[in-house]
């Protein structure tokens, strides 16, 4: 059995909204486990510890579940054209995963949640690719294949999936934005059987 682990930081409930669907997807395949993790916060205050398990949703991830999972789905909130802080703090704490090699090769995939429809969602999943591409990781979008890319009046993106909460984070997943992240999981866990 391979696993796909979903990681993903959010503030609001959207991002993480997106990683059961994405992890939904992907169990639609055969063969393959999804794992849901999350990251803490970060603190701008040092003396700040979070509890070693989350008070609701997702478990924090590990580094050893990012070594041992088949493939990557990585998502955060859209902060000014960037992952946000704690998903970025995570990554960079990856040094032994890079240097040893343990993510070559393996499918990876970005996804965002942003306030507006041009809030800056490419700009964040392209950034979001970049330390995955620094880790040899293969990484893959969603193809114009699924036709929800042609019609969606929300998120959606050839980069990745994507959503549109609203100014107030009020917004619930259009369907589109449901069928897109279902799509990407599935795509992410096909690829992670062939390789």
């Amino acid at each position: 059995m391979k696993n796909l682990l979903v990681l993903y930081y959010s503030r609001h409930g959207a991002t993480a909204e997106m990683a059961r669907l994405i992890a939904r997807g992907a169990e639609s395949v055969s063969g393959i486990e999804a794992i849901i993790r999350t990251v803490p916060e970060v603190s701008a205050n040092c003396e700040a510890t979070e509890p070693r398990v989350p008070h609701d949703g997702a478990p924090y991830v590990s580094l050893d579940e990012l070594k041992q999972a088949s493939a990557l789905a990585l998502g955060s909130p859209t902060r000014f054209g960037n992952m946000a802080a704690p998903l970025k703090y995570f990554l960079e704490q990856t040094s032994g995963h890079w240097l040893s090699g343990s993510l070559v090769g393996k499918p990876a995939g970005v996804f965002t949640s942003t306030s507006s429809l041009h809030g800056g969602q490419e700009a964040t999943l392209l950034s979001m690719m970049i330390p995955l591409l620094h880790h040899g990781m293969i990484i893959t979008g969603l193809p114009y294949t699924e036709s929800d890319l042609l019609s969606t009046q929300t998120g959606g993106t050839p980069y990745g999936p994507s959503h549109v909460a609203g100014s107030d984070n009020s917004n619930p997943l259009s369907n589109e934005e449901k069928t897109l992240c279902k799509a990407f999981g599935k795509r992410l866990a096909t690829l992670a059987n062939k390789l």
